[in-house]
């Protein structure tokens, strides 16, 4: 209808009501194009808020990460100090439980993610679009920071290659099948180690181990850079672990 309006205002050249037509369909094809652009904004902004939660299981997994490893930890260090002692003959601790804590005090933890797999779900344009300007700036730190710090790398140490080197692979593997990382069932949960090992390792195997151990004395320099290198990864936990506990909270409100 408007076009029949037009070219008989055009044939009859009133340029007013021509103006008025054309301003009619200039406004039509802009309002038409921002509800367009409105609607496509709004399902971007839902796609990205459908795929921040899902981001959820990544987050609580590793927020649970961080007092897992303290308690993990904080095990394979009273290992550490008997381990220490039996280097240093202490006669309280038997050749057996000095090559049980020596193995013990080199067993390591971690969660095996990093940054950028969040990065690729989301990726920048995504981030820009959340609306929260606190969990923009956490998940942004979160899909930036170097997780390496607070992963197994950061606690595979020359003690740990070392000592394993040494100790027969037939203890090892007695250790592991007894003490060894107990992994639960719950995948959100990580793995524990029993804070004391009931393995008596048999008598000759465990001296001789124990003498090879005590003929390597640089073991326990290795051992303190061990104990060092845990402690530092302890206390990089910092910046991540704050940022996690803002998401977690920001996302338990989705």
């Amino acid at each position: 209808m408007i076009y029949k309006r037009f070219a008989a205002n055009l044939r009859a050249q009133n340029w007013f009501a021509i103006g008025v037509e054309l301003a009619i369909v200039i406004m039509g094809v802009f309002i038409g194009t921002w509800v367009a652009n409105w609607n496509a904004q709004r399902a971007e902004q839902a796609e990205t808020r459908r795929m921040v939660v899902q981001l959820k299981p990544s987050i609580e997994l590793l927020y649970q990460y961080f007092d897992s490893a303290r308690r993990y930890y904080a095990v394979t260090r009273r290992y550490a100090a008997v381990a220490e002692a039996g280097w240093m003959r202490d006669p309280s601790v038997s050749d057996s439980d000095f090559v049980i804590a020596a193995y013990q005090a080199s067993q390591i933890m971690g969660i095996g993610t990093n940054g950028s797999a969040w990065a690729d779900v989301l990726g920048a344009d995504r981030l820009r679009q959340i609306e929260d300007p606190e969990l923009r700036n956490d998940l942004a730190t979160l899909m930036s920071s170097d997780y390496t710090i607070i992963d197994t790398p950061a606690v595979d140490t020359p003690y740990r290659r070392n000592v394993r080197r040494l100790i027969p692979i037939v203890l090892q593997d007695a250790v592991r099948e007894r003490c060894g990382d107990q992994v639960p069932i719950d995948p959100v949960f990580f793995p524990s180690l029993p804070g004391r090992c009931p393995l008596e390792l048999p008598t000759t195997q465990a001296s001789a181990a124990a003498n090879k151990l005590r003929e390597h004395p640089e073991l326990r320099d290795d051992l303190q850079w061990h104990i060092a290198a845990q402690s530092a990864l302890l206390g990089n936990f910092g910046p991540f672990e704050a940022a996690t506990r803002r998401v977690r909270t920001r996302l338990g409100r989705t």
